[in-house]
Parts: structure tokens; sequence; C-alpha cells
């Protein structure tokens, strides 16, 4: 069977040959061809335009991005330029003198000029006359009598403060300082177990069943059960740093918690035959009746 071409202007013509062609089906059918392809041409110059503006966005962007990219380069290479323009100049720059401080020496030893005790004797057992103007003198410009004389500084007070300053005992080592330190953090550090572990005055447990409120919630829900807290006894007594060991509920946690750090004063621990700060574990047991 030869194919049949539906859409041809001569099917059309047989198919409504003496029929209605006023009719609606008539004209659709003869002007169907065109349709279709002034469909295809709109579809074809839709597609054209489309890609067209992909086209040129993708263009735009890879040129903003090479524009962008020159640009960082340019501010690189001038920064580069400025960054050896900065170290050329400070290169060339003429450094300051620094001029030598000469130091006075201060004399360790302090003038002084030879003075004794005259002695009467005769002119002729005489061998060095003494000249009292001249030790008069030397003593009026700061000079000190002494057994012979002797160059030196005349300003008492330089030789008194090196003498202070050496008379200074030297300052403890850092070392034994620190080991000090040590020993106090390593004594004041609860002990796990000591000789005479602490314990409470009294019956812990009647106590807790005393001061103990059940939580509402916990009883409503029928909520029981053991929770174990681990706490401090002080030196004094005193129940710090508590914290629950083990979990049943938080309001249980809660209340043991709070149950705990209102205790009175424990008997403390004893280690070396003194007071010591111990670690204890407590049971606090929440049983509905």
């Amino acid at each position: 069977m030869a194919k049949i071409d539906l859409y041809s202007p001569q099917w059309v013509e047989m198919i409504f040959e003496g029929r209605n062609k006023e009719y609606g089906a008539y004209q659709l059918r003869k002007g169907i061809g065109k349709r279709n392809i002034w469909a295809i041409i709109i579809m074809l110059v839709a597609a054209v335009i489309i890609g067209s503006i992909i086209g040129i966005n993708q263009i735009v962007e890879a040129q903003k991005a090479h524009e962008a990219y020159l640009a960082e380069m340019r501010a690189s290479k001038l920064a580069e330029e400025q960054a050896k323009k900065e170290a050329q100049k400070k290169k060339d720059e003429p450094k300051p003198k620094v001029e030598e401080i000469k130091q006075e020496q201060v004399p360790e030893v302090r003038k002084t000029v030879q003075f004794t005790a005259p002695v009467i004797k005769p002119d002729e057992q005489v061998k060095n006359q003494i000249d009292l103007t001249q030790i008069k003198k030397a003593m009026d410009e700061g000079a000190a009598a002494g057994g012979q004389t002797q160059e030196g500084s005349t300003e008492r007070t330089n030789i008194d403060s090196k003498i202070t300053q050496t008379e200074l005992p030297p300052p403890p080592p850092p070392q034994q300082v620190e080991e000090k330190k040590v020993e106090q953090v390593v004594e004041s550090k609860p002990l796990t177990i000591a000789e005479k572990m602490p314990s409470f005055k009294g019956n812990v447990n009647a106590w807790l069943a005393q001061n103990i409120q059940y939580p509402a919630v916990a009883a409503e829900n029928g909520v029981q059960g053991k929770v174990i807290v681990r706490f401090v006894v002080g030196k004094d007594g005193s129940v710090s740093q508590a914290s629950v060991v083990r979990s049943v509920d938080p309001s249980l946690d809660r209340e043991a918690l709070r149950a705990v750090n209102s205790m009175p004063r424990w008997n403390p621990g004893m280690n070396n035959g003194q007071p010591a700060a111990v670690w204890f574990t407590l049971p606090v047991t929440f049983k509905l009746q």
C-alpha cells in the first residue's frame, strides 16, 4: 500500500469532494501545511534568539572575569613596585650616626693624702718634712686621711653606693619557689583514699529519708532508683564539688544533689594524723511506698 500524505492538498480535495467545503474542517485541513511550516520557522527563530542571548551573556561574563583578572594583576604589580620603591628608599636613606657615649669610670678607691701623727724629734732626725698646708688643701677638696697618698674619687657617695650594691644578698633561685608552689598544690588536692575515711555524724540513710523531697513528676510517673553521688569532704567536714556519677532521672538527680549539698558537716578524713580533704561516694535511694 502506497504511503498516503493526509496533509497534501489533493488528498484534502478528494476527501471533501461533493461535501460542504464551507465547514470549518475543510479550512483547517487545507491550511495545516502552512501552519506547520510557520510553527517550525517560529521555533527555529526562537531557538536562535535564545541561543544568541545565552551566548552573549557568556561572552559578557567571560569579558568581565578577564577584566577583573587584569585589574587584580595590575594592582598586584603596582603594590610590588611600590614595595620595591619603599625598600630602595629606605636603603638609600643615610643612616644616622651613632655617637659613642663614653661613660665616666668611677674610681673604686677614695683619694687619700698621707698623714701621720706628729712626733717631737730633733731636727737632724727628721727625714721627711710633712707639709701641713698641702694636707689641709687636699682634705678640703674631699680627700681622706690615710697611711699613704693615692689618687681616687673625692665623691664619697660613689664609693658608698658601690659598696651597698656589692653587699646586697642574691635573690633566691626561682627553682625553689616553683617547688614550694608545686608542694602546696599537691597538698590541697583531695585524696581518693585516706588512712581514715570521712564519716557522717549519725545515720546518713535516716537523715536522707527525712530530708529528701520526692519529686512530684517522678512520683506520678512511677520513677524510682538509686542515684550515685560523688563529693569532697573537706578538712573542716564541709561537703563540696558534688556530682552525679550514675543517673536515674533528671528530677531525681537534682533532688539528690540538693540533699547532699545541704548536709551538715561530716567527720573529716585523717591522713598522717592530720585532717585531709577526701573524695566520698554515696548512694541516694529513691523508692516509692
